[in-house]
């Protein structure tokens, strides 16, 4: 897979590792990755994983893409699999933002939206059996090694280059390709580094096996993913909708940070870690998935 080359030309990685600016003991550094070509972290997983369906010959003239998403897998989907010449189908829980939906549909994409209640599942129930259409291909980011693979290829490699030392590495869990490639690569270089796992507090599967409702849009499916390795991962650290969304408020409206609500919500922990004196002179470093550009109808809102 040439995945370099081709991200390359499509404006995918090599995005800036800055400081966040706030006193604490620790420094937290923040991998920017609304600043992918589509504005998202997933740019990088969905080029990898159309790239892998190339080269195993899914993927043809006349193809259809059909995948869940949260929102920003199909938009970078979109974005990627038009400009390589496929249709993309794309279904998606209604309780996304209104902002993502435009996006999908701006970029060519069809959107079929399910029940809020069903969560990512029904989602992915509905794109299987949409799946079973001619020339329809299911590239199932939650499963696909593609995806992981595109962060150990790419984000993970970007960090080493970017930090002489990174002693802990916070990401969110939604498919977690980010967090298991990311990670997967940060210990080889630094095998000592400690990889802290972000979930909502009220859909906690990964460290409490409970399932539930939360406003953390991006991560927090509902279920284990596949590409989740227990092994990389140090510790498990919960997030409530409050304390995201307080965050993303801060960030945004208060310190000049344009981030999303997952975001908000790597960071959020990031922040308790450096209040931590354990983690006195200590390098975190987490990412912004996404900006804020995709939940304006949020932050029109006061809290």
């Amino acid at each position: 897979m040439n995945f370099k080359e081709e991200a390359q030309k499509l404006g995918i990685g090599d995005t800036p590792l800055i400081p966040y600016e706030e006193d604490f003991d620790a420094d937290i550094y923040i991998k920017n990755e609304a600043m992918n070509a589509s504005g998202s972290v997933k740019d990088r997983a969905a080029l990898a994983m159309i790239l892998d369906a190339e080269e195993k010959g899914l993927l043809h003239k006349g193809s259809t893409i059909v995948e869940a998403t949260s929102g920003n897998m199909g938009i970078s989907l979109a974005y990627v699999g038009v400009r390589r010449g496929y249709r993309v189908l794309l279904t998606m829980p209604d309780t996304m933002s209104v902002e993502r939906r435009d996006l999908l549909q701006g970029l060519g994409a069809q959107l079929v939206l399910t029940e809020g209640k069903l969560g990512m599942q029904g989602a992915i129930d509905l794109a299987e059996n949409l799946a079973q259409k001619p020339d329809a291909v299911r590239l199932g980011q939650f499963d696909n090694k593609a995806n992981a693979l595109a962060h150990y290829l790419s984000t993970g490699e970007e960090i080493v280059s970017q930090l002489d030392r990174v002693d802990v590495f916070v990401s969110g869990v939604g498919t977690s390709g980010t967090l298991t490639g990311t990670a997967r690569r940060l210990k080889e270089t630094f095998p000592d580094c400690e990889i802290v796992a972000v979930e909502p507090a009220s859909c906690a599967t990964i460290s409490r096996n409970e399932k539930g409702l939360h406003a953390i849009q991006g991560i927090g499916a509902g279920f284990v993913p596949s590409l989740y390795d227990k092994t990389l991962v140090d510790k498990v650290c919960l997030i409530t909708d409050d304390e995201a969304m307080d965050m993303f408020y801060t960030l945004n409206k208060k310190q000049g940070y344009c981030c999303g609500i997952s975001s908000a919500a790597n960071i959020a922990v990031a922040v308790r870690l450096a209040k931590d004196p354990a983690y006195k002179g200590k390098n975190i470093v987490t990412l912004f998935p996404d900006g804020d550009d995709r939940y304006l109808s949020l932050l029109h809102k006061q809290r």
